[in-house]
């Protein structure tokens, strides 16, 4: 059967997996940071230990001296690990990046806000220069004073 052009293709009966990228990210951020703690370390510690106990002095010993099955686990446990941790990582770049945005933009402002202060301050100091002061005042009054006196002598 040919395919016509003009009509669109049947479905089929595809299953897609949909997973939500934001739940799955603060997922694999939890994960990434409980992969950096010393319970994580203690617990793997334990693990690997009871692994060699279990494998060394019990005769039902699963995984014999080499220990294949217990470096593939450690393989497998790395290889997810390494990209929940670089995921964990991208998202961090992603918020300290708009958080350093947020941040440039907030310094504009306070620095626009104190140009406009350092202008207004400048213009009250003129204005205040022009503004007769009580010291000014005693000194003409003085002044006037003064030559009212030196004109009635």
């Amino acid at each position: 059967m040919t395919e016509r052009l003009d009509q669109p293709r049947e479905l089929t009966s595809r299953v897609r997996l949909y997973y939500d990228p934001e739940a799955f990210g603060r997922l694999s951020e939890r994960i990434a940071r409980f992969l950096g703690t010393a319970r994580f370390i203690v617990y793997m510690t334990v693990f690997v230990g009871a692994w060699l106990l279990w494998n060394f002095l019990t005769p039902w010993a699963f995984d014999p001296y080499p220990f294949i099955f217990l470096t593939l686990m450690l393989s497998l446990q790395a290889s997810y690990a390494a990209p929940l941790i670089l995921l964990a990582q991208n998202r961090q770049a992603d918020r300290d990046r708009i958080q350093y945005e947020q941040d440039r933009i907030t310094a504009e402002r306070n620095q626009a806000e104190i140009e406009y202060l350092t202008r207004e301050i400048a213009g009250l100091r003129i204005a205040v220069g022009e503004v007769a002061t009580r010291d000014y005042i005693r000194a003409e009054l003085q002044r006037l004073q003064d030559e009212l006196s030196g004109q009635a002598s």
